[in-house]
């Protein structure tokens, strides 16, 4: 029996690509546009085994609706989806009774491993991780995926031997390049390539981890061990138990975290919060950054001895202006990808494009490319990419920046599907390129240099603060 899931999202596109997403794996969804829109469904009595609400609603928040679900002795468990800054408020919502809450922009990893600890409460794990992995939604075998492309450049050669030469063994792999150069797809790459990998791989986004919220997301809890604590919690290092373990932007987790952090990786043990026992856990560990940890270590925002402990091997992905003889490749493998899924008959790229891809410096890496050339297959009225439907680069770019709209920003990035492009939390922080560099700066300095707080601080994604210290050559 399909599983019945109830989306409540005033934002319409969004909503959509989220009930398209739960369809593709194997879930029935409905979506409602507001607070009334769900109580209205809710009160006719259809059963659902879980409301994913966003907590900004036109009509109300996702706390109305948490607080009339338990007047209607309702029990259906909820996850709330908030936006940065908004992680009180989404505490609050967990002490009403909320069972999770989730940050956009939406992982898909993220929200699929939420998605199985709620039904792993309800004694349905089995079931839903058949369907899950019939989809391949949690583990993407990397090396058994035809559509994955090697760059055959001397730094990707060097690159993919590095992968080759540290994958089979336990060593702890840190991970480093610029943002958009595809860190995370190595570190698939290695966890598949391993001996652990049928086990589990957990991405985790460290930017999105609260102190507050740190260490039970990590090391789990038992239930009654704080306020918000209704229910037993498996953290991330359990979830990753036999498989691997992998860090993104591991330069922002908190420093009150990091002890616990090397703890764990020293003892092979975590200690759930609320408990005096430790539990051995069989974790490999792989991060990322695009940050100079050494330089955080210094200001004292970055234990050495865990810097060292993380950085047992290191491998860098190279900028896509340094590999320019694979941009043909890439942008072919793209061009493919994007024709089957927008249902477009694009089989070439023009020489003139082509030309224009090799002379361009891709800030942006493989994420600017395949977004460009995404975009360029919409546009696309024949067989063939050609100048008329493609954009000025620096134009693009330029555009992109002075919307404040990072490259990672369309959402082609959520779920991979669609190029529409998220306005709600990425507006301009001001007209005069000069003001908003002095805005980021005065950011930075209030919060000492940590990107994602002063990401929080400007009201933006971190990613698109990273693009803007790119654009104004920010030195940190």
């Amino acid at each position: 029996m399909r599983r019945q899931i109830l989306i409540v999202e005033d934002d319409s596109t969004f909503g959509a690509m989220l009930l398209k997403w739960f369809e593709r794996n194997g879930f029935t969804a409905t979506l409602c546009n507001g607070l009334m829109s769900a109580q209205n469904v809710l009160s006719d009595k259809t059963t659902f085994d879980l409301i994913l609400s966003d907590l900004r609603l036109t009509d109300g928040d996702g706390i109305m609706l948490l607080s009339w679900l338990k007047k209607k002795q309702i029990t259906t468990p909820v996850i709330i989806m908030t936006g940065y800054g908004e992680v009180k408020t989404a505490v609050s919502a967990i002490k009403l009774g909320a069972f999770d809450f989730l940050e956009k922009p939406i992982n898909p990893s993220i929200l699929t491993k939420k998605i199985q600890s709620v039904f792993d409460q309800n004694k349905s794990a089995e079931e839903f991780s058949i369907s899950l992995k019939n989809k391949k939604a949690v583990n993407i075998n990397y090396k058994d995926n035809p559509k994955i492309v090697e760059g055959t450049s001397p730094l990707y050669e060097q690159m993919y031997s590095f992968i080759d030469l540290v994958a089979p063994t336990q060593m702890a792999v840190m991970i480093i390049g610029e943002s958009g150069t595809g860190k995370e797809h190595v570190a698939h790459m290695i966890h598949s390539r391993s001996n652990r990998g049928k086990g589990p791989y957990i991405a985790v986004d460290c930017g999105s981890l609260s102190t507050e919220l740190a260490p039970s997301e990590l090391f789990g809890h038992k239930k009654g061990s704080f306020t918000s604590a209704i229910d037993d919690k498996n953290g991330f290092f359990w979830e990753a138990n036999g498989g691997t373990l992998f860090l993104d932007e591991v330069g922002n987790l908190p420093y009150g975290v990091q002890t616990q952090m090397l703890r764990s990786l020293q003892e092979k043990k975590i200690r759930p919060i609320g408990t005096s026992n430790d539990i051995e856990v069989d974790v490999r560990i792989i991060t990322a950054t695009n940050e100079n940890l050494e330089q955080a270590i210094s200001h004292g925002k970055f234990r050495e001895d865990l810097y060292h402990r993380l950085n047992e091997f290191l491998i860098k992905v190279p900028a896509l202006r340094d590999c320019i003889e694979d941009i043909s490749l890439y942008a072919h493998h793209f061009m493919e990808e994007a024709s089957s899924e927008l249902e477009k008959d694009v089989k070439y790229i023009s020489s003139e494009v082509l030309s224009l891809l090799k002379n361009y410096s891709w800030p942006g890496n493989l994420r600017e490319l395949r977004n460009v050339v995404r975009r360029s297959v919409l546009f696309s009225t024949g067989d063939t990419i050609t100048i008329a439907g493609f954009p000025n680069l620096s134009e693009f770019n330029s555009e992109l920046s002075n919307n404040n709209l990072d490259i990672s920003g369309i959402k082609s990035n959520f779920f991979g599907a669609d190029l529409e492009v998220n306005n709600r939390s990425n507006h301009a922080l001001y007209n005069n390129p000069e003001d908003e560099k002095d805005k980021i700066l005065k950011a930075l300095h209030k919060s000492n240099g940590n990107k994602t707080r002063a990401a929080k601080l400007l009201n933006i994604d971190r990613k698109t603060l990273y693009n803007k210290i790119h654009l104004y050559n920010i030195e940190l």
